[in-house]
C-alpha cells in the first residue's frame, strides 16, 4: 500500500491527469470558437457553413470548461495538495551551507573590526 500511495501522490500522476481533463475541455472552447468565427463569414460562403447559431455553442463550452476547472481544482487539486502535504511534508526551507557559512564568516570580520 505504501507503493501506491508514493505512485499517487509523489509522482505527477495527478498534475498530468488535471492537466489532461483541462486541455480536453478547453479543446472542445476552442472548436467552438472556431466555428463561431467561420459563421460570421460572408453570405457567399453559407453554403460552406450550416446556418445554425454557434456563439451559443461556444458560450456553452466556456462555462462547461469554467465549470470543469473548477470542480476540478476543488475536488481534485486542493484535496490532492492536503493529502500531500500531509503525507510527505514539505522540507523547512533551511538556509544553504554555503550561505550559512558566508554569513559566519562576515560575522567573524565583523567581531574582528570591532577588537581593532
Amino acid at each position: 500500500m505504501t507503493g501506491f500511495k508514493n505512485f499517487v501522490l509523489k509522482g505527477n500522476l495527478v498534475e498530468i491527469a488535471v492537466g489532461l481533463i483541462i486541455a480536453l475541455s478547453f479543446a472542445t472552447v476552442v472548436t467552438t470558437f472556431t466555428e463561431w468565427l467561420t459563421s460570421l463569414l460572408p453570405d457567399a460562403l453559407d453554403d460552406v457553413f450550416s446556418g445554425r447559431t454557434y456563439f451559443g455553442a461556444f458560450m456553452n463550452a466556456v462555462i462547461a470548461f469554467v465549470l470543469l476547472a473548477a470542480v476540478v481544482y476543488f475536488f481534485v487539486v486542493t484535496p490532492y495538495l492536503k493529502a500531500k502535504e500531509k503525507f510527505f511534508p514539505s522540507e523547512d526551507a533551511a538556509t544553504p551551507e554555503d550561505i550559512a557559512l558566508l554569513e559566519e564568516i562576515r560575522d567573524l570580520l565583523k567581531t574582528q573590526q570591532g577588537r581593532a
